[in-house]
This record gives structure tokens, sequence and C-alpha cells, in this order.
């Protein structure tokens, strides 16, 4: 089985990347299950209902997110409707929306997603690791395939979770940074793992916000309203190969840009 994780997804412009670049993706590496972290993916912080739905209606399967999940306040009630945007699991029992969801794959084949937020540099949450561990004990023997998106600010803390869960999920990938990270690897026990996944959008921009502006706000130290930036777009992610068992063959960052 190969899943096709997709980085942070900003914006308009990492909207139209996957609307042009997911299908050419699916096709070449022969992807069963799509997930993406779309956290950011309205207006670039915040995710929309309208929005959620465009992007699970072209080619996404599942959606995870973040700390920015809040943003918009609409987004509360459909994280109460529906199985395919995540929210952190590790917020408080209470919060809307659900931390993980078990999909299924044209073939019939199960494979668990579950979302975590960090700690570090972060909001006091729940521990994502005790949560994680929670979680699997809840997950029926029949899921084989387990993903996990570590939506965290310190690459300490997901590599602590790399190790933490190794053996026990078929892959922990990174999110939040929005810079691709060069350390793909299988871990001893069989996980896969990156510590950031990257960003689906625009690359000539600071993490997706137009360079001018946040170049403003750290001359200035004075708030300057966030702009998407729109030029030399491209999708990043990961492609993770994993067997019958769950068990990672292989994992191979993805970087490609739209003509």
């Amino acid at each position: 089985m190969r899943i096709l994780f997709i980085g942070d997804i900003v914006g308009a412009p990492g909207r139209r990347a996957v609307d042009e670049l997911l299908p050419k993706v699916v096709d070449r590496y022969l992807i069963d299950l799509v997930v993406a972290n779309g956290e950011n993916a309205a207006g670039g912080i915040g995710i929309t209902p309208q929005v959620a739905e465009y992007l699970l209606n072209n080619g996404i399967d599942l959606l995870t997110s973040g700390n920015h999940i809040w943003k918009h306040k609409e987004i509360l009630p459909y994280l109460e409707e529906t199985d395919r945007l995540l929210r952190p699991a590790n917020y408080p029992p209470d919060t809307p929306g659900r931390g993980y969801s078990i999909l299924e794959t044209a073939a019939g084949n199960k494979v668990a997603v579950i979302n975590l937020e960090g700690r570090v540099f972060m909001n006091p949450l729940e521990c994502p690791f005790r949560t994680a561990d929670a979680i699997l004990a809840a997950l029926p023997p029949e899921v084989k395939v387990t993903l996990v998106d570590m939506h965290a600010e310190a690459t300490s803390e997901k590599l602590a979770m790399g190790w933490h869960l190794d053996g026990r999920v078929s892959a922990v990938i990174g999110t939040h940074t929005h810079v691709q990270t060069a350390d793909e690897r299988i871990l001893p026990g069989g996980t896969g793992y990156i510590t950031d996944a990257g960003m689906t959008g625009p690359l000539n921009s600071v993490i997706g916000m137009k360079k001018e502006v946040i170049l403003e706000r750290f001359l200035s130290q004075r708030p300057q309203p966030f702009k998407v930036a729109t030029q030399n777009i491209q999708m990043q992610g990961v492609v993770v190969q994993v067997d019958e068992e769950g068990r990672c063959q292989e994992i191979q960052r993805l970087q490609m840009s739209l003509k």
C-alpha cells in the first residue's frame, strides 16, 4: 500500500497545487490513500467547511490539522459532523471534533490516521505521547496500518514521538513548520519518519506568506497583516509504502512544482 501525505496546504496557491498536481502524483506513484494537512488552506490560516469540502472532493481522502484549526468559528459544527477533518487528539475531551479516524482504501485495507499537537513552544495541551498510547490501545486489531501527523514546533518533540511510536505505527510525519526536512528514514522497529513534510504553496515566501510583509514585521517589530504569497508554487510531502502488517518499506520525499 502506498500513502501520500501532503505537507501543509497554504491558501489558494496550495489548493491550486492540489488541483493540478495531485492527479499526476497519484498516477505516478500508484497511491492508495491521500492524507493532507489542511489547517492553513483558507486564506493562509485556518480552514472553513467550504474549503475542506473542496479539498475532500478533489482527491484528498482525509485532512489533518493543528493549532490553527480554530481560526474560523464556522469550522466547529463541521468538525462535529465529519470524520474526514481531524483536530489534534490531545485537546480536552469536550473539544469539538475527533483526533483520529479509520479509513478504508478501495482495496478494502483499513488505515488509522491520528492527529497530535506538540507542547514545546505551543499550547499546554494534554500529553501527546500518552494520548497516542491510549488511541493505539483502542484501535481494532484488524487495523494494521497507522499514520500519525505530529503537528509540532520543536524538532526534538517530533523525533521523540517517532522513537516513542517506533514499531507500533506505520509512520510518524511531522508538520507545522512548513520547511521540508531531509531526514526521512525508517526507524529500527519499522516506522517511517520525517521531521517535517514541508508545505504545499508558494516557495517565494516566508513559510507561505509574502516575504515583504514578514520582513517588515521583523525590521519594524510592529504587527503587519499576513498575506499569502503567490509565486513558485510547489507541492511537498512524502510517499509512504507499507506492507500488509503495517511496517514501513519505504518513505520518499516529494517535491513537485507547477509549471
